[in-house]
């Protein structure tokens, strides 16, 4: 695992490297769609690290979309002492499963 990227979606941060499954914020994309995430931080070649300023200029992730999944059920639950507050309910998160195909970097 030489070659590795940094990316951002969905406020959050991935590591991700050729052939990685990863479960990112749901994205609208088709099932079996190529996309390309632009937002990469930083990217290694296996020889050097590249850090960007936010981003690496030219850099991108291209990776296959798997599927559109739902995480698994939350509850949230308030509660007020000494005042008969109690509410419950639940939350699911919608996730899109992607697999990383290639780390693209233009040389410089």
């Amino acid at each position: 695992m030489s070659q590795f990227a940094v990316i951002q979606t969905g406020g959050k941060q991935y590591r991700v490297h050729p052939g990685l499954v990863v479960d990112v914020e749901l994205l609208q994309a088709e099932v079996g769609s190529t996309i390309e995430l632009n937002d990469v931080r930083a990217i290694s070649d296996g020889n050097g690290l590249k850090i960007g300023t936010p981003q690496v200029n030219g850099a991108r992730v291209v990776a296959q979309v798997m599927e559109q999944v739902r995480g698994p059920k939350l509850i949230v639950f308030k509660y007020k002492a000494k005042t008969r507050y109690r509410r419950k309910t639940g939350h699911r998160q919608d996730y899109t499963r992607l697999q990383v195909r290639d780390i693209l970097s233009d040389p410089v």
